[in-house]
């Protein structure tokens, strides 16, 4: 049943943008859609506020966040992994 639970919950890979506020990182998730009427493939992106307990994660890191339980106004998601380090490329 845990396993069940835990694939409802979403997982986006993003880029932080901010890391200024204690434990709360901003995230950049960029995603590519087809226009609707045009075709043309289009770039879309969403900043998510992401808590981050240990505040392992700074500015220019890839990384995987999850949905979870509201844990403020803004905040509904909890970052999960480091996708890639900043400056690694």
């Amino acid at each position: 049943m845990t396993d069940a639970k835990k694939s409802l919950k979403r997982n986006l890979v993003g880029k932080v943008v901010s890391d200024k506020r204690q434990k709360t990182l901003t995230v950049l998730v960029e995603r590519r859609v087809k226009h609707a009427l045009y075709g043309k493939i289009v770039a879309k992106s969403s900043k998510y506020h992401a808590h981050d307990e240990r505040s392992e994660y700074h500015l220019g890191d890839v990384i995987e966040i999850t949905e979870s339980r509201p844990l403020s106004r803004t905040k509904n998601w909890v970052a999960t992994r480091l996708v890639q380090k900043a400056g690694l490329l």
